[in-house]
């Protein structure tokens, strides 16, 4: 019942805006004084919990996805993207959103490709006739991909928190959201389809067309060799995620300096700092919530849960409907590595109770958190892609309400009830 009480206190701090880190604070001295428990026990088990070495990737992705944010090296990505799909109407939208497909594969994060491919594609959309609410709803739905596509963050805390292979929690998330990708192209067109404002770009023929792609593929190439760089380390078992991670910085340093020329040493050191900031707040939620989830399995939060839901229905698939429905709040409330870190230790027991892989839960994780990213009405990445791309929220929210009912749902739906989806790259690549 305590830590009942105790997920209460977490759930209802956050919403009346107490800062993330202190709600897992106070959730979490509740329940020592509460049940009693010595902190001269529960105090260096979050300590040895957090010498690992996987958790260095965490900094070094956020250093990395800062240097290549505000190095501009995503405009070339983006040039080269706009080549092939965007003479079609809405194919700017299709640019956006695959654009930021690749952006996150290097990022890693939702955040950093808001902002990163938002300052390259608000002023486009706009150029193109693109209504500001939509632009804006679509770079933000569109941005979490970056917590899909590898490597991600969310997915490093995962397997660290559930003691899962990263690889494997890498691989889960790669169908989901390339599932994810395509419908959201597909809904941008729809969207824009009547629109008569937009402006098209004329076609070119097959030998300009060639031109430019030798072009511009000469100049994408220092940014497209950096996802190969890490991800093909990564899965070539060359180098752990951590390795990749200190690669990734070392080459986005000097490809922002001397290929693209887009850093220098104010905006160099202010990712520096920026990253720094991240980091610090990152380790003490890491610190609270490694002794927070241990006083939970001690009082058998999960069990708690089950029982509960259990006494509603005994249907695994409306189960994991309801488990669904939490994790969507969670993501309502708070940043993406905020929620995976109080969802993992307590949802991911009831996911094995009923049957469900591990690595299958991740990419359930993973698109559960995106998803409550952008749901209304706290949406944390909707409202930053207002904030950047000048738009009203109510002009937002009928195109993001489409974007959820037509992309997200049908994912979220596929990647719950059919296991092969997120299963079978890891059954493939790593055989388990």
């Amino acid at each position: 019942m305590l830590s009942v009480i105790a997920l209460f206190i977490l759930i209802i701090t956050l919403i009346i805006g107490v800062p993330v880190p202190f709600a897992f604070l106070a959730s979490t001295t509740f329940l020592i004084f509460s049940a009693g428990y010595d902190p001269s026990f529960l105090l260096p088990f979050g300590f040895s919990r957090m010498s690992n070495s996987v958790l260095l990737a965490i900094p070094l992705f956020i250093i990395a996805g800062g240097i290549i944010s505000k190095g501009h090296i995503g405009d070339k990505l983006v040039d080269l993207i706009d080549l092939f799909v965007g003479r079609m109407k809405g194919g700017l939208g299709v640019v956006t959103v695959i654009s930021c497909a690749v952006f996150g594969s290097i990022t890693g994060s939702a955040a950093a490709t808001l902002s990163g491919i938002g300052a390259i594609m608000f002023p486009k959309l706009a150029k193109a006739g693109y209504p500001p609410g939509h632009s804006a709803a679509l770079i933000a739905n569109a941005s979490v991909l970056g917590l899909l596509i590898p490597p991600s963050a969310i997915m490093i805390l995962y397997a660290w928190i559930g003691n899962q292979s990263v690889l494997a929690s890498f691989l889960a998330t790669v169908v989901p959201g390339l599932i994810l990708t395509v419908l959201l192209c597909i809904v941008n067109v729809a969207l824009v389809r009547q629109n008569k404002d937009l402006v098209i770009q004329n076609p070119i023929d097959v030998k300009t067309f060639q031109k430019l792609f030798v072009k511009r593929g000469t100049k994408a190439i220092p940014a497209l060799a950096m996802p190969f760089l890490i991800l093909g380390g990564i899965y070539g078992g060359i180098v752990t995620p951590t390795e990749a991670a200190a690669i990734g910085v070392m080459y986005a340093i000097p490809v922002g300096f001397l290929i693209y020329k887009g850093l220098n040493g104010r905006n160099f050191i202010q990712a520096l700092l920026e990253a720094a900031i991240t980091t610090g707040v990152i380790m003490v939620m890491l610190y609270t919530v490694m002794i927070l989830s241990r006083l939970y399995i001690m009082e058998d939060l999960p069990g708690t849960i089950m029982v509960f839901l259990n006494s509603i229905t005994e249907n695994p698939l409306l189960i994991l409907l309801m488990i669904n429905l939490f994790m969507i709040i969670i993501g309502m409330l708070m940043d993406d590595a905020s929620a995976v870190l109080l969802a993992t230790p307590i949802l991911l027991p009831l996911a094995i109770e009923l049957g469900v892989s591990p690595i299958q839960f991740a990419a359930i994780v993973g698109v559960n958190l995106g998803m409550g990213n952008i749901t209304p009405p706290t949406a944390p990445l909707l409202y930053l892609g207002g904030q950047l791309g000048g738009a009203k929220i109510n002009t937002m929210m009928k195109p993001t309400l489409c974007m959820i009912t037509f992309a997200w749902l049908p994912t979220l739906l596929a990647v719950t009830y059919i296991p092969s989806i997120s299963l079978w790259l890891p059954r493939l690549v790593l055989g388990i």
